[in-house]
């Protein structure tokens, strides 16, 4: 059980003990700095603890945001401060401080909470300051200002900030006013009776499945009900982000279940619908297959991009200047969320034309808009990356080389290559992995199925991916590098599945592709969580987009077109057992653990 240590001596009405007490907290008096110091050094080191002035008045909602969030090591509102287990040293050196002769802050500051805050602040160490808006947290002086400091807490409905809380302050238009505005209910319904976001974020792909399932029936009935479940699905994907920000129940398992599942639904829903226009007499797995890869590869754009400038100094381009001036004019603020079809309005188009048009028209459409989109935002940061003068770090390098996914081939090129590498251009990474990836794609689908040529053309490609790779991706565009490995991956198997032209072979095509992107997915969720890359071993195994891209070229050559849908269905399975089963070892060993949970609270894809 979490400890909270209250400061000084107790006000004869408040309500802070009671109020901790609700929250989760055994509380412990101390009379002054030597008492907490000492109160301190009892709690275990494995369990959270609190200062707080006894003196507090606030509202109840802003104290949970600062002392029980578990995803800072050290948060602090004022007249409070805690400190997870990774942040108890931290503050055990802070209160030290202030216990010993000539503190340093004691005559400035007259909360000890607060005086500790200052001492962690000179420390250099991270306090998070959650965003409080209207909600009060203040330690009054003397009794009229704890007598308007209570009248202020009683002019502000707690429960309508925490309500307003739960919605992210950045989403897409439909999930803002289409979604939010009832979904924030069902969360606080949630909470009440004990859900989880866990539970939550299940129900939300069972949902997805069941839609799946009924658009895999092919008739209209089917279509109608998978679209009205679709957007069900949707709400609860809404209702598990809301209901971890309403009651603060974040954890990396959920983080991690949050992220995953919304690949899963929306990749099976495309399943769906091929295998429903299947039993209409329509075969569109090749569609399907390639709204997969193109999700996919701006999706690894996207992440590409933000891992490149994770350490960059504000950009001052010319192009974020006039996003900025656009931003003031409100309507482009909404009309630019919507091109680029986020979740929401992805999800609600392709519920919408599954109920009232084919499985065709529905991918033909959502190809169409995501290409739109992909071009967009790509552009956009393709300006902005040429005329912003940023330096990237190591760790930005790191990721990028990470998020390429690299087999023992191209790293034993890129090796025997550095020295040549070192001699190219700044634009030559990208421009090489663009190259080397549109060979093997145009010789796949140009050449005939069984033809030595895509073979060929892949051990180019090797070269290439090592080349490409052979120094650190530090320049302005090697962001692109890894969403041109990915788009020369996946087409390169969409290509040979298609020239095969046998029953089955794409259904096996997409069942690899989405093994291989959930591997590069849960790449991009360790990276994002500080967790570092998949393990090397893991990397070498799966074999590398180039080892990948190699083998499949090979077995298309030396196999018939019914022998390489096996092999296919082989590799499918084969690469999907591995990395599933290393990737639920590691979340949840990372969970019980207690690692810090990341969840997205920006604009979602």
């Amino acid at each position: 059980m979490p400890t909270a240590i209250l400061t000084g001596q107790p006000v004869p009405g408040s309500s802070i003990e009671s109020e901790l007490r609700s929250l989760g907290f055994d509380v412990q008096h101390a009379s002054g700095a030597a008492d907490t110091e000492t109160l301190l050094a009892r709690v275990p080191a494995a369990e959270r603890v609190a200062v707080v002035d006894a003196r507090f008045v606030g509202h109840p909602h802003a104290l949970r945001l600062g002392l029980t969030d578990p995803r800072f090591p050290l948060a602090a509102v004022p007249g409070a401060v805690t400190a997870r287990p990774d942040g108890r040293q931290a503050l055990t050196r802070a209160m030290a401080r202030e216990n010993s002769a000539g503190g340093g802050t004691a005559l400035a500051v007259d909360s000890l909470a607060d005086r500790i805050t200052a001492a962690l602040d000179a420390d250099g160490a991270a306090v998070h300051r959650p965003e409080l808006g209207s909600l009060v947290a203040a330690v009054p002086a003397d009794p009229q200002a704890r007598n308007e400091a209570r009248q202020a807490v009683a002019a502000v409905d707690d429960e309508a900030v925490r309500l307003k809380s739960a919605v992210k302050a950045r989403d897409g238009f439909v999930t803002t006013f289409a979604i939010s505005p009832y979904s924030r209910y069902i969360a606080r319904w949630c909470a009440r009776r004990g859900l989880t976001p866990n539970q939550v974020t299940t129900a939300s792909l069972l949902t997805a499945l069941i839609a799946a399932g009924c658009a895999a029936t092919g008739t209209r009935g089917g279509f109608v009900a998978a679209g009205v479940l679709l957007i069900a699905s949707f709400v609860l994907d809404c209702t598990d982000g809301q209901l971890a920000r309403y009651s603060l129940q974040y954890s990396t398992l959920g983080a991690w279940l949050d992220a995953t599942f919304d690949r899963a639904k929306e990749y099976a829903y495309y399943a769906g619908l091929a295998l429903g226009a299947a039993r209409g007499g329509d075969d569109v797995w090749a569609l399907a297959l390639g709204a997969m890869v193109l999700q996919t590869c701006r999706h690894v754009v996207d992440f590409s991009f933000n891992e490149a400038n994770h350490d960059a100094a504000a950009n001052t381009s010319p192009t974020a200047a006039l996003s900025d001036r656009l931003d003031s004019v409100g309507w482009t603020v909404w009309l630019r969320r919507m091109i680029v079809l986020p979740i929401g309005e992805r999800w609600a188009m392709i519920a919408v034309l599954t109920a009232v048009a084919t499985p065709r028209i529905t991918f033909y459409v959502l190809l169409i808009g995501c290409a739109f989109a992909a071009t967009y935002t790509t552009a956009g940061r393709v300006l902005r990356s040429l005329t912003r003068k940023a330096t990237r770090t190591d760790r930005a390098a790191k990721a990028l080389a990470d998020l390429a996914d690299s087999g023992p081939l191209a790293e034993a090129g890129a090796r025997s290559l550095a020295g040549t590498a070192r001699r190219l251009p700044g634009f030559a990474a990208p421009a090489v992995a663009l190259l080397g990836g549109a060979a093997v794609v145009a010789t796949a689908a140009l050449t005939d199925f069984g033809g030595p040529w895509p073979l060929v053309a892949a051990a180019v490609y090797v070269l290439t991916s090592a080349l490409a790779v052979a120094r650190p991706l530090k320049g302005a565009l090697d962001w692109l590098v890894p969403p041109f490995f990915r788009a020369a991956e996946y087409l390169t198997v969409l290509a040979l599945a298609a020239k095969a032209d046998v029953n089955g072979a794409l259904p096996a095509a997409f069942g690899l592709v989405a093994a291989v992107a959930y591997h590069h997915y849960d790449t991009v969720y360790r990276i994002r969580g500080d967790a570092g890359a998949p393990p090397q071993w893991l990397v070498r195994t799966a074999g590398g987009h180039e080892g990948r891209t190699l083998v499949i070229t090979a077995l298309a050559v030396v196999l018939t077109a019914t022998q390489f849908k096996v092999a296919l269905t082989v590799l499918a399975v084969a690469v999907a057992l591995v990395v599933l089963v290393e990737s639920i070892r590691f979340w949840v060993a990372a969970h019980k653990v207690g690692a810090p949970a990341v969840h997205d609270e920006g604009e979602p894809a």
